[in-house]
């Protein structure tokens, strides 16, 4: 058979797979290609996190062209680092939704899956009641703790209430695309951010800049716009939930609280939100540090800077993703090998996507900063933040892989250790020694995060190959 004959018949394969990833549907990943399993779970997955990141993009694009642009981005990306903290909440929650909602589906006992999902979304729902009505009380007070002027906090403080108060759309979102993911199927979280992501750039110019009978809300209309789309992604979400058409079966006795199944799934959660609260903890530190040592252009420079960081490292972590699915899959069908082997695959696919990221990113840093800022000092700032910082990228493609491997698995402590040490004993006294021992301002915070980031993921390699991971039962 000639070359171009073999090409042909392999061509179909890989076209059926991806079209078969857009499309959806619950899939049992415990055997056949682990190639194909990866693929099947990664394109979907990655799309998803793209659309995540395109939130915070298209905000940060309408903003920045704003009067007193500097003061929006500056709010736009404080209030982002707050946030943090609530997808902190949803993506433990998730991660542990996805352990055991996986590690049923692999058990073929998918009552207990739709069950497991459910409880989880009970546990989610009460802890953001009482972080949006702090959030909603104390916005100003937030903005000015987190290193922003007065007159800034002053000009954000609707826009921090209105996101803080409609958290549980994130919550939500994450948490729910998480149970699918665990069932196996990753397109419906891609359709969902998808839908979110539509409305969100539709409602975004028609809520800042006003319409017809609808006046322009400014930088407010931003968070109008976005509690909107997430609004209407996880009516999306909740649609395919309750519809009866997929591999999870949901009944209103579900949600019932079950003090076991809480108990258990809290046991998987609770290191999995502290490991996030812990990451994200620290970046928030670092946006104060450099709003203290930067000023309003140095924070604006950053937070530019860390949208753009975030919108390609989300779609990694949709890849990286698969590994948890495929960890958690296999670990319940009682194929530790496989499970091994599929974090291997996936750990490979990452670094190849995060070197092309690499190139781009420093190759083209100027062409992005200045299609979201017209600023030249907060250009200056968010081209050097990514040119320094995308140095350790493929460090960050196979440390994500690792985490979610550990957490696919049930082992939440793993990772939540290492964060604790990576970023809060190591991450956090080398950005201030940097920044304000050696006196190199915001460009010691830039520096401390590859370094940190590679030392991390280090860790996690050693800790990987030890296995503990292996043993853990859910």
């Amino acid at each position: 058979m000639s070359f171009t004959e073999v090409s042909k018949t392999k061509r179909p394969s890989l076209f059926s797979i991806i079209k078969q990833a857009l499309q959806g549907g619950e899939e049992d990943f415990t055997t056949g290609s682990i190639r194909r399993a990866v693929i099947l779970l990664a394109i979907p997955m990655m799309l998803e996190m793209v659309m995540e990141s395109v939130f915070a993009l298209v905000d940060l694009y309408f903003v920045g062209h704003l009067h007193n642009s500097s003061f929006a981005i500056q709010t736009v990306g404080l209030t982002e680092s707050v946030l943090t903290v609530i997808y902190s909440l949803a993506i433990g929650i998730s991660m542990a939704a996805t352990a055991m909602v996986s590690r049923r589906v692999g058990e073929k006992d998918y009552a207990a899956a739709a069950k497991a999902g459910m409880q989880a979304i009970l546990i989610a729902t009460g802890l953001n009641v009482v972080i949006s009505i702090f959030g909603v009380v104390y916005a100003n007070e937030i903005l000015l703790l987190m290193g922003a002027s007065p007159e800034a906090a002053a000009h954000g403080t609707l826009f921090m209430q209105i996101m803080m108060g409609s958290s549980i759309f994130i919550m939500l979102l994450f948490l729910i695309n998480g149970i699918f993911r665990g069932a196996g199927n990753a397109a419906i979280a891609m359709k969902s951010l998808t839908v979110a992501n539509v409305a969100n750039i539709i409602f975004c110019p028609i809520f800042i800049n006003g319409l017809g009978p609808i006046p322009a809300f400014g930088l407010t209309g931003a968070a109008i716009a976005t509690t909107l789309g997430r609004g209407l992604g996880v009516a999306y979400q909740l649609y395919h939930l309750f519809n009866g058409k997929h591999l999870l079966k949901i009944y209103f006795s579900h949600f019932i609280p079950d003090w076991a199944q809480i108990k258990a799934i809290a046991e998987v959660a609770a290191p999995a939100v502290l490991q996030f609260v812990i990451a994200s903890c620290s970046w928030i530190f670092l946006a104060q540090l450099v709003a203290t040592t930067g000023g309003d252009h140095g924070s604006a420079g950053y937070q530019t800077a860390l949208r753009l960081l975030m919108f390609f490292m989300l779609p990694a972590w949709g890849l990286s993703n698969a590994a948890a699915t495929l960890v958690g899959q296999n670990l319940g069908a009682q194929q530790i090998k496989r499970a091994e082997d599929s974090v291997i695959t996936t750990a490979k696919y990452n670094v190849i996507f995060m070197a092309v990221i690499t190139v781009l990113s420093l190759s083209g840093a100027h062409i992005f900063v200045a299609f979201f800022t017209n600023d030249v000092q907060v250009q200056e700032v968010a081209i050097q933040a990514i040119r320094i910082m995308s140095v350790g990228y493929i460090f960050y493609g196979i440390g994500m892989v690792l985490i979610n491997a550990f957490n696919g698995a049930g082992d939440t402590w793993t990772p939540t250790w290492v964060n604790f040490f990576g970023f809060w004993l190591f991450q956090i006294p080398l950005a201030y020694f940097l920044a304000k021992g050696m006196d190199f301002g915001p460009t010691g915070v830039f520096i401390a995060i590859p370094v940190a980031e590679t030392s991390i993921t280090i860790a996690g390699i050693i800790l990987f190959k030890k296995g503990r991971w292996k043993r853990v039962k859910i």
